[in-house]
This record gives structure tokens, C-alpha cells and sequence, in this order.
């Protein structure tokens, strides 16, 4: 078994996700012609100058097509055969954080009884392509590949399928096999855990009370009188004794926690790309807390609301997260007020450029009782907290100044 290692020199920064290639039988054959575009201006270079040859009479002419003729049939020679590989694609983890190292190996095996020649396979990672040389194996002989993913960018990155390439060295005729199914690499956002900085932000242990009555709850409001209806459960015996009036608890209404996350995905209202990629690593950092302490939570990106019922299921779509023009705080913020009317909290993330106005516009779409806080990305800033009304406005810089900006945000 002989083993190579190959980087990959770029990779694609922001593929969508979706689902992987289905799995393909081993040695699917793809449905194109093996001819090239060279091989097609070769043929017709032929066919050309055997015409021309013809009607002029000039044997220049005839030469060339006869040589140009006999060059496309030598070149179908290397596609005679048919390959007998058992090759598998495997990625090192199908989960790394942004900068953590990612990787795969390619292992192609002879799983006939004779001498395979060499070959080449192909394996798209992303945008790019990567290439393998397959030296000539015998029976039951491997060849194994290494070869390293770029992760320094956010990105879902698609990997294969490993594709055989038989053709001349002209490049004239090329037949391709299909081996394997495509991967998914998910290049999770940075994220910055949280801890106890956001424990007055984003959870209550018993729900907070609302200004809304209810006939029956946790937080008692006080007494009124029975009317037809009313759950005798509820009846206060001694009150109602001592007043000779039958007389009822009444409650308010608590609202358990539901963190609500609108994040701006307009890439007017941010300054750079470095801003948009904080921001993402912002709202992923609040969604994994909330899920770790099992709280419910909804992100919403522009209009587009992410599906967040685990962790990693939540960080494998941020992955896939693109700008949007359009989308910004205030599209993102009605998204989220409408997905979840009855959210405790509601955090807006959105770049410096919005101004007092858009802000105090956006927490606007939330009803009243939602405690409204908004983070505004600066890259470099120093933390900064102001206010727009019962708007917390923290300005953050890195994204290791959120778990102090929610702290400084729980005190005031």
C-alpha cells in the first residue's frame, strides 16, 4: 500500500447546503460523451481539411486529415478496458469549527484478478478540483490519498464524488467513472460559550409575569368574585367564608422562556465581511447556550427562520449562511416577532451602520412585555453599551466581548 499526501488549494468559501450526491453503484459511468472540446476541434480539423484536400486537389490538405484522423484513433485506444476499483472517500470529521484543520483520505483498490495501468481520479472539494495519480496496481493492491480541506472561512463544502479519468495524454478523448457518493464538510461558525454571562438575559427558571390575567397560572395576581365558569379549584375558601361572597383566585400570566434571535443579513448595514462573519458567530454563540440549558430558541436570518431544535443541527445551517440585500434587522426582527409572539427575550445582531431610528423600528415589531436587546458588530470597537428607550444597545468588536457586553446588559 503506498500513501500520498495533497492539499487542496482552494476550496469553495460558501457552498448551500443541502443534501449529499445520492450513493451511486460502484463504477457508475457518467453520461457524457468522451470526447473534449480539443478532440472536437481535432475531428472537425480533419473533416475540414479532408474536404478542402478534396475539392482543391492540394495533398497538404489530405496529409493533415490523414494524420489528425489517425491521432483520434489512437487516442480511443486508451479508453479500451474497463477498470476493475473499489475506492472510498472518507473525511477526517464532517464537523470543524472555522480554522481547525480538516481532511480525507482516498483509498483506490484493485479489486480484479489482473494488473490495472495507471489512472487518474478526481474529487471536487468545493470549487476546486482536486487530483490524484494512480500508479498501476496489481490484484488486491491500495493506494491511499491523503489530502487537506482549507477551513479558515464559514462554509459547507461539498467533497466528490471520487471520479475515475481514463484518456490520452493529448487530452483529446477522456472517459470518466463515477465511484462514490458526495460528502458534506460542515465548517461550523466560531462560537464563544457563554456561561453564566447571559443568565439574565436568555433564561427564568419559573417564568416571568406578564400583565395579562388568567383564571389559572403560577403567579397569583388576587382575589375576585366566582362567576359561572370559574374551576372550583380555584376557589378561596376562608375569603369567601369570612365574606360570605364566594370569591376566586386570579393570576397573571407567565411567560416561560423563548429566546427569540433576529439577525440582519443585508450586507449594507454592515461594513466589511468580517463584521457579518462576528455577527453569525454572535447569534450562533446565543442559540448553543440557550440549547445546552435546554431553552427553546428561535433564530431568524433576514426572513428566513433556521431550524434549531439541537445544537448541531442549528451551527450546520449557520454554516451555510449568506448575505441577503434586503434582509436586514427590521425584516429579520418582524420575522422573529411573528415565528414567536410569546418570546421572553429578542436579541437583534446587525452591523454599525443602522442608526437610533431603524433600531428603536425594529424592536418596535415585538409586542409589549418582550425585553428587547440589540448588538451592533464593530470590528475593532471598544465595548460600548447605550440605550434607544428600553433598548440595551451593546457595541461589540470581537466576539470575546459578548459574553461581557450581556453581563454589563443583566446588571443595568
Amino acid at each position: 500500500m503506498t500513501t500520498t499526501t495533497s492539499p487542496v488549494d482552494r476550496a469553495a468559501p460558501a457552498d448551500p447546503p443541502g443534501d449529499p450526491t445520492p450513493g451511486v453503484t460502484a463504477g457508475t459511468r457518467l453520461g457524457r460523451l468522451p470526447i473534449t472540446g480539443l478532440g472536437v476541434a481535432a475531428a472537425a480539423g480533419g473533416v475540414g481539411c479532408l474536404l478542402v484536400g478534396l475539392v482543391t486537389g492540394w495533398s497538404e490538405f489530405l496529409v493533415a486529415a490523414m494524420v489528425l484522423g489517425v491521432v483520434v484513433a489512437l487516442s480511443s485506444v486508451f479508453l479500451i478496458g474497463r477498470s476493475s476499483y473499489t475506492i472510498t472517500l472518507a473525511l477526517d470529521n464532517a464537523r470543524v469549527v472555522a480554522g481547525q484543520p480538516a481532511g480525507g483520505v482516498l483509498t483506490t483498490r484493485n479489486s480484479g484478478s489482473r494488473r490495472l495501468l495507471g489512472s487518474r481520479i478526481e474529487v471536487p472539494v468545493g470549487a476546486s478540483l482536486a487530483s490524484f495519480r494512480i500508479g498501476a496496481l496489481g490484484a488486491d493492491d491500495e493506494q491511499e490519498d491523503l489530502f487537506v480541506i482549507p477551513t479558515a472561512r464559514r462554509a459547507v463544502i461539498t467533497v466528490g464524488p471520487a471520479t475515475s479519468v481514463r484518456g490520452d495524454a493529448l487530452g483529446l478523448l477522456r472517459r470518466q467513472v463515477r465511484w462514490t457518493a458526495a460528502e458534506q464538510l460542515f465548517v461550523h461558525p466560531r462560537t464563544v460559550r457563554l456561561h453564566g454571562a447571559a443568565t439574565g438575559i436568555i433564561r427564568d427558571l419559573e417564568g416571568r409575569p406578564t400583565r395579562d390575567l388568567s383564571s389559572n397560572d403560577v403567579s397569583f395576581h388576587a382575589l375576585r368574585g366566582y362567576v359561572p365558569g370559574d374551576d372550583r379549584r380555584y376557589v378561596h375558601w376562608r375569603t369567601s367564608a369570612r365574606t360570605g361572597v364566594l370569591m376566586v383566585r386570579q393570576f397573571e400570566e407567565t411567560r416561560r422562556t423563548h429566546l427569540a434571535v433576529a439577525l440582519s443579513a443585508d450586507p449594507d448595514e454592515y461594513g466589511a465581511a468580517e463584521e457579518f462573519e462576528l455577527a453569525i458567530s454572535a447569534a450562533a454563540s446565543l442559540g448553543s447556550q440557550a440549547l445546552r440549558e435546554e431553552r427553546p430558541v428561535t433564530v431568524c436570518v433576514g426572513p428566513r427562520s433556521l431550524p434549531g431544535t439541537t445544537g448541531r443541527r442549528l451551527l450546520d445551517t449557520f454554516a451555510g449562511v449568506g448575505t441577503e440585500p434586503g434582509a436586514g434587522v427590521v425584516v429579520a426582527a418582524r420575522a422573529a416577532a411573528t415565528a414567536v409572539p410569546n418570546a421572553s427575550v429578542a436579541v437583534l445582531i446587525t452591523g454599525p451602520r443602522p442608526d437610533p431610528a431603524m433600531l428603536r423600528r425594529a424592536s418596535n415589531a415585538f409586542p409589549a412585555g418582550i425585553r428587547v436587546v440589540a448588538v451592533q458588530i464593530e470590528a475593532d470597537a471598544e465595548l460600548r453599551l447605550t440605550a434607544i428607550g428600553d433598548v440595551d444597545v451593546a457595541t461589540i468588536g470581537t466576539l470575546d466581548d459578548l459574553p461581557r457586553a450581556l453581563r454589563r446588559m443583566r446588571a443595568a
